[in-house]
Order: C-alpha cells, then sequence, then structure tokens
C-alpha cells in the first residue's frame, strides 16, 4: 500500500520558510532601500504630466520653446475690397477713362489716313483748341467745369496724405469739396480776375507784386472764409462751430498760403492772359486744396472727438452720482 507523502517531507524548506520569519541578509535589505530612494528621488523631481491637451504646450516650454497661439477664424484677416471701396474704384476707373478717351478721341473723326505720329503729334494742341472754344462759348460754365474737378481730386489726395488707402475715401467729402469749387471758386474766381484787371489798370513794375499782395490778403481772406463756412453748412453743423473753427484757424492757414501763392502769381498775375489765369491757379490748387481739406476736415474731427469725450465725461460722472448713495446706504 503507498504511502502518501505531507507537504511537510516533500517540501521541507518550504515548511521551515513558513514557519519562521525569513530574514534577508544585510547587503540585500541595503540594496533595496537604495533602490526605493532612487526611485522615490526621480519621482520627486520630475513632475508626472497626466496626458491632456495642455501637455504638448508644457512640454515645449520646459524645452525653451513658445509655440504660436492657435488662429481662429476671427484671427486671420482675408485681405479685401469693401463694398464701399469697390464702389470708389469703380467710379474712379469710370470718371478716368471716360476723361482720357475724350483727351485720346479728340481727332477721332479725322483719323481716315493718318500715321500714329500725327493723332499723337495733333491731341495736345486740339485738346487746347477745345478748350478754348469752350472759354468763348460758356466761361463760366467751363471754369467752374475745372474748378470742380480740381477740388474733388484735391480733396482725395488730402484723405491719401491723411493715411487712407487709394480707394476707402470718403465719398461724401470729396462730392462737398467739389461741390464748393463747382458752384463758388470757378464763377468767383472768373468775375475776381475782371475786378482785379480794373482796379490796377497800369502797366508799370510795381503793378505784379500790388496785384500779388491784394490777392494774399483781401481775396484770400474771403476766399478761405467761403470755403470754411460753406463746407460747415454742407456738414450741418451749428453757426457757432463753423464760426469756432474758422476763428482758429484763419490766421494759420493764411500765413500758410503765404509760403505758396506768392511765388505762384507772380506767373499768374506777370505771364498768364486773363482768360487762362483760372486754369494755370487750378493747377496749383491741387496743392493748395489738400491743405485747405485737411485744416477743415482735422478741426472738425478734432471737435468731434471732444464733443465726444465730454460727453463720455459727464457720462460717468453722472453715473458716479448715481452709484454714490447706493454704495453708501447699500443697496438690499
Amino acid at each position: 500500500m503507498a504511502t502518501v507523502s505531507s507537504p511537510c517531507t516533500v517540501f521541507p524548506i518550504l515548511t521551515s520558510t513558513l514557519s519562521k520569519p525569513h530574514l534577508a541578509p544585510l547587503s540585500c535589505r541595503t540594496q533595496k532601500r537604495s533602490r526605493v530612494s532612487i526611485i522615490t528621488s526621480v519621482a520627486e523631481d520630475r513632475e508626472i504630466v497626466p496626458v491632456s491637451e495642455d501637455r504638448g504646450i508644457r512640454l515645449n516650454e520646459v524645452d525653451g520653446f513658445q509655440p504660436s497661439e492657435p488662429h481662429t477664424e476671427s484671427d486671420v484677416v482675408v485681405p479685401r475690397l469693401t463694398s464701399s471701396s469697390t464702389v470708389n474704384a469703380i467710379i474712379v476707373l469710370g470718371f478716368g477713362t471716360f476723361a482720357v478717351t475724350k483727351l485720346l478721341t479728340i481727332d477721332h473723326d479725322y483719323w481716315h489716313g493718318w500715321t500714329l505720329f500725327e493723332i499723337v503729334r495733333y491731341i495736345p494742341e486740339h485738346n487746347w483748341i477745345a478748350y478754348e472754344q469752350a472759354l468763348k462759348a460758356n466761361p463760366v460754365l467751363a471754369k467752374m467745369a475745372i474748378s470742380g474737378i480740381v477740388y474733388s481730386i484735391g480733396d482725395w489726395i488730402a484723405q491719401c496724405y491723411e493715411g487712407k488707402p487709394l480707394f476707402e475715401f470718403d465719398r461724401t467729402r470729396v462730392l462737398r469739396s467739389g461741390l464748393v469749387g463747382f458752384t463758388l471758386h470757378g464763377s468767383l474766381s472768373h468775375y475776381y480776375y475782371q475786378l482785379c484787371e480794373a482796379l490796377f489798370p497800369f502797366q508799370e513794375w510795381w503793378v505784379v507784386p500790388a496785384k500779388v499782395a491784394f490777392d494774399q490778403t483781401v481775396w484770400s481772406a474771403i476766399w478761405n472764409s467761403i470755403y470754411f463756412v460753406v463746407l460747415g453748412l454742407l456738414r450741418f453743423e451749428s453757426l457757432t462751430n463753423i464760426y469756432g473753427e474758422l476763428k482758429s484757424t484763419f490766421l494759420p492757414l493764411l500765413t500758410a498760403g503765404w509760403k505758396l501763392w506768392p511765388f505762384a502769381h507772380l506767373i499768374t498775375y506777370g505771364v498768364i492772359p486773363v482768360e487762362q489765369r483760372l486754369l494755370w491757379v487750378d493747377c496749383v490748387e491741387l496743392i493748395w486744396v489738400t491743405i485747405l481739406s485737411t485744416y477743415s476736415n482735422e478741426k472738425s474731427e478734432a471737435r468731434i472727438s471732444e464733443a465726444a469725450s465730454e460727453t463720455g465725461s459727464s457720462t460717468s460722472s453722472e453715473n458716479s452720482k448715481v452709484s454714490g448713495p447706493c454704495s453708501s446706504t447699500g443697496v438690499f
């Protein structure tokens, strides 16, 4: 009969181990403690970063790399023309194309058999002849048209000089300036130059300086005042504001004209015939209207901004007065 051996007989070492507390050698315990301390120190030094969306950003910051902020749809600026600038571009290109076409096709009825050299040769001369014929037929209307175009272009140049893009100009402002040039400057200048010749009907050498002095004192003061007042009325401003702007800009604008016009008017009154003077003056006006329009609109915009700031400060002071008693007594 076979005997069944007990586990104690089969595994004496295992029973002795289970029955007695097992003590590892001192060298083994020291080695285990050193391993535990190393692992603990490493875990303390290195921060365990959880897996999240910030992990990549934090790791990049540790490495010294600053990632760029993600662009949203609102942050991306796509350069494109607005509806207003598109309308302005259509207007400018339309009028420009019309003007260039009229100038270049002055002899279109006579081009048959002409060479290209002959066409280019006679275009300036025949355009000048057509201008003189318009002056003889209706001098006031021709000068009004020239001044209206010049004042519109001058205000456009002024807006570009102030920092606006080429086709993002204020159409209303250009229209106001052109309207003043068309209705007032052309017609008044026509009669002024005739009056000036009547006041100084002499041929001596001192007549030209006398005309220049009269132009840059009496006439400049009158025209600058008319320009400011009419522009203010077209902007629907009060007479008090118009008078304040005129008073603050009258003398600086008058003295600014003395840096440009005396030299130009030596040619105006010394060389140019009476009927052609406005054309020469309007060519110089492209520079002067830029200055004139800048002065006028800077004062108007400064006044509007000051009024807005005063309104904001008064509103804040009223709000502080209303909230004062509530803060002292308490709101329940």
